[in-house]
């Protein structure tokens, strides 16, 4: 298939490019480089694409020098000319839009940015493949949406009209959307509501990162809910399989449009998850206890049942060995 990936200098975009490669896929990675952190890490994914740092201009397709399927493009969602411009050219299969401003928090500072790229972005992926057309176009949501939901495990036929985070709202707004898109324009959309995504290459505003590198440094890490929270831990390659996996298999139903909780369905106490850390690292952690904070929620938990059935997505990775991994990978890029 010949497909577009946006976001795809971040963290799961990054790794479901190299995997969608190494099974023979075409791949357009598409990504604006903003500076929401680190920018020095998405050259780095890059660069293990083939995506040389030098050579990247706005609105330029770049040839991978490692993988002969891979281009990148340097561009924006909220550029809809040149979005047009890249569909109209290119005539994708599929499209996995993965592009967002992520953070919850952040979203509590920097509303408008959320609207500007999740919502008016998100309104111009679905245009471009309402004018050309795709076998499928399979988006990100996000566990968020479920906002002070206390019914356990998170279902996707709860009701969800509570967000507690603007981000929560603007993922809410895209599910709302992608429906009706499908429903007027026949599209097949697929929405899959990420939980805590963990792995290499990972987001540095992310719990795991800022923990490794407090405790590698002999800080303290910030432990909210005084360590009372639990949330759905799920390893990148296993996201990763789970969304190769519904890229191939679009819905079938009358309007073609399916939505999928994705996670690991094993929700793992925060303490725990650090213990885990603490003893890879061979270090204990400094634990600063603070209380919850705002737009945060105490839980989450995967029912990941209808992807299995539909796919047979299986997470298999355990928290520690993801924990190893991560850590491994954090060891070698910073020269530990």
């Amino acid at each position: 298939m010949k497909i577009l990936v946006t976001g795809s200098a971040g963290f799961i975009g990054f790794h479901l490019v190299k995997q969608l490669l190494e099974k023979s896929n075409e791949v357009i990675g598409f990504d604006n480089l903003n500076y929401y952190y680190d920018i020095g890490l998405k050259y780095g994914r890059l660069a293990e694409l083939g995506i040389n740092q030098e050579e990247i201009k706005e609105n330029q397709l770049i040839q991978s020098v490692i993988y002969p399927k891979h281009k990148f493009f340097k561009g924006d969602l909220e550029d809809k000319i040149e979005l047009d411009k890249l569909f109209d050219r290119e005539r994708f299969d599929a499209v996995v839009n993965l592009a967002a401003q992520a953070g919850v928090r952040y979203s509590i500072e920097n509303p408008s940015i959320y609207i500007r790229s999740n919502v008016n972005g998100f309104l111009n992926i679905l245009e471009a493949c309402r004018h050309n057309p795709v076998k499928h176009l399979v988006y990100a949501s996000s566990s968020s949406v479920y906002g002070a939901n206390k019914e356990m495990p998170f279902s996707v036929d709860d009701k969800v009209d509570h967000p507690v985070s603007l981000y929560a709202a603007s993922k809410k707004a895209n599910e709302l959307m992608a429906y009706t898109y499908s429903h007027l324009f026949n599209i097949p959309v697929t929405g899959l509501r990420f939980f805590t995504v963990y792995g290499p290459w990972g987001r540095p505003d992310m719990a795991l990162y800022i923990f490794t590198k407090a405790i590698f440094e002999g800080r303290p890490i910030p432990v909210f809910n005084y360590g009372n929270m639990q949330r759905d831990f799920t390893f990148v390659d296993d996201i990763v399989e789970g969304i190769e996996r519904i890229i191939e298999k679009p819905s079938n139903s009358q309007v073609p449009y399916a939505l999928f909780n994705i996670g690991n369905s094993k929700p793992v106490l925060l303490l725990d998850f650090i213990n885990a850390l603490e003893e890879v690292i061979g270090k204990k952690a400094i634990k600063q206890m603070l209380p919850l904070q705002p737009g945060d929620v105490p839980t989450t938990w995967a029912d990941v049942k209808p992807l299995e059935r539909e796919v047979g997505y299986k997470p298999t990775t355990a928290v520690k060995d993801g924990v190893r991994a991560f850590v491994e990978w954090y060891k070698e890029y910073y020269k530990i």
